[in-house]
């Protein structure tokens, strides 16, 4: 199931397509990231389940350091994460944040169609 951004300074949803969407969550300390989830979604049976999401969150148990780790998008299938794949070296964290955007952004496709594939969706 769909995770929502906890606390972040700022949410937003882009439309990528019909049962597809962005979410953004970010939060920032004056001009510098601290903390950041771009995840793209799938509408299926009526609730929001993740595709992929990109994250940054060094505070956190389950968080990532893209400073550190570098960047990678943790992939789901059936609403549980099944891996990690495309990873990028380490960057700071809003050249990350952009990054994912943009990375999401041109590979939608690919990702989209991994998912119907997976979760046997047609015609959409």
């Amino acid at each position: 199931m769909s995770e929502e951004p906890r606390e972040y300074d700022r949410e937003f949803t882009t439309p990528l397509e019909y049962r597809v969407r962005r979410r953004i969550g970010y939060s920032h300390n004056h001009s510098e990231v601290t903390r950041f989830v771009v995840q793209m979604e799938y509408r299926l049976d009526r609730e929001w389940v993740e595709i992929g999401r990109f994250d940054h969150d060094p505070e956190s148990d389950h968080g990532h350091d893209v400073t550190d780790e570098g960047v990678h998008l943790d992939v789901y299938r059936d609403g549980e994460k099944i891996q990690a794949e495309e990873v990028f070296p380490p960057m700071p964290a809003s050249d990350a944040l952009t990054f994912a955007e943009e990375h999401l952004n041109e590979h939608a496709e690919r990702y989209i169609n991994r998912f119907e594939t997976w979760h046997g969706i047609r015609n959409r």
